[in-house]
């Protein structure tokens, strides 16, 4: 996969190298080359996407030094690398699984350009032009994620026939554009900010007129802001609360793909063996009462729940998570003995799993911020889809 994917990204950069020499009568010939011989592997028809709109997202060839081109390749030889090493540059075996790395590339790529952006400014090119192109390099991966699915074909004799040919995964052909979309939208809002004129940041030296009663000493890494001794403006009030509404949106469209996906991803096995016997351990014994009580308000449970930090609210989202699981598998495992058997009737048990994913959907709706529970993180490292 390292040779298609290392001649897909030669095919972009000299096709781009040879356009300014290329006039119009040419275009036919520019765009042959980029066909693959008949020779080469059947997946790489998939590699070579819309030549146009990779060139200009990467901003590769066109005036590029042949020294950072060599410089691309091999970073770019070293990624994939990584990735089909499981993080594991040794070669011991001891990696992990491949979706696992992809999701950690993309995890460190994204600190490094965005880690320490704490200002409403657009990003510096450089680390713009980066983004791209190497988020480019980490989802050409997913090109040769694919599944078979039916497709007819006309033999020559012109016999109709029903063949299995590769396409690639539902979820990544139906979740990757919208997730790129949200990318853009995220960029094109910090560019807005490029003529910014009502505020502006400066340095903690240039802020010597600040008062100490002003001063946020539990939050000093954030930039100081300046604002007009009036304010803001009307005008600029409602844009930046427009900017906020529509990132929030951004937020949470992203968080609905990825609870989407991580549903359809197999509950490890480890995972389970790790919880409890039964839902009353799992919640503790105050919690499972509130739960069981005849008259239940899960509105009113939850304003009596102590949510005074983030610690707690993950606490309490985990021991609701795991019961839901025990109850669910308790009811799928009624005949026959089990492990999981108890005292309590079938129908008890379902409503105490209504009511706990009632709880846990009102929780995730109150801290749509909250960091992975148990679950998150335990599938993510298995990775296996349903």
């Amino acid at each position: 996969m390292i040779r298609t994917l290392t001649r897909r990204y030669t095919l972009r950069t000299s096709s781009s190298c040879n356009r300014t020499r290329m006039s119009s009568d040419n275009s036919g010939k520019y765009h042959q080359n980029l066909i693959p011989d008949a020779n080469d592997d059947d997946d790489d028809g998939m590699d070579i996407r819309n030549e146009e709109q990779s060139m200009v997202h990467q901003n590769v060839g066109a005036g590029t030094p042949h020294h950072d081109l060599q410089s691309d390749m091999e970073m770019m030889k070293e990624r994939f690398a990584k990735l089909l090493l499981g993080e594991d540059m040794s070669g011991g075996g001891k990696g992990v699984y491949s979706a696992l790395a992809l999701s950690n590339a993309v995890t460190n790529l994204a600190a490094s350009i965005f880690g320490e952006k704490g200002k409403l400014e657009p990003l510096a090119p450089e680390r713009k032009a980066r983004w791209r192109k190497e988020m480019d390099w980490l989802l050409s991966v997913t090109d040769h994620i694919v599944e078979f699915v039916p497709s007819q074909q006309i033999s020559k004799d012109g016999t109709n026939m029903e063949v299995m040919v590769t396409r690639q995964r539902s979820d990544l052909l139906a979740n990757i554009p919208g997730l790129l979309k949200l990318d853009a939208i995220l960029i094109e809002t910090l560019d807005n900010f490029g003529q910014e004129q009502e505020f502006w940041y400066v340095s903690k030296n240039e802020n010597q007129d600040m008062d100490n009663s002003s001063q946020r000493d539990d939050k000093w890494w954030h930039p100081i802001v300046k604002v007009p001794e009036n304010g803001l403006s009307e005008t600029s009030r409602k844009r930046l609360q427009y900017q906020k509404e529509s990132v929030n949106q951004v937020l949470k469209a992203a968080m609905n793909i990825n609870a989407q996906v991580l549903s359809e991803i197999q509950i490890p096995e480890s995972y389970i063996d790790s919880l409890p016997k039964n839902g009353r351990e799992s919640l503790g014994d105050s919690i499972y009462k509130s739960i069981t009580v005849d008259s239940f308000d899960p509105l009113q449970f939850l304003s009596a729940m102590d949510f005074s930090t983030e610690h707690k609210v993950l606490d309490f989202k985990n021991r609701i998570e795991a019961s839901i699981l025990i109850w669910k598998r308790k009811m799928n495992q009624k005949d026959g003995w089990n492990p999981w058997g108890s005292g309590i009737s079938s129908g008890k048990r379902e409503l105490f799993e209504v009511r706990a994913e009632t709880i846990l959907l009102l929780l995730k709706q109150q801290f749509p911020g909250v960091a992975q529970s148990s679950l998150d993180i335990s599938k993510i490292q298995e990775n296996r889809v349903q």
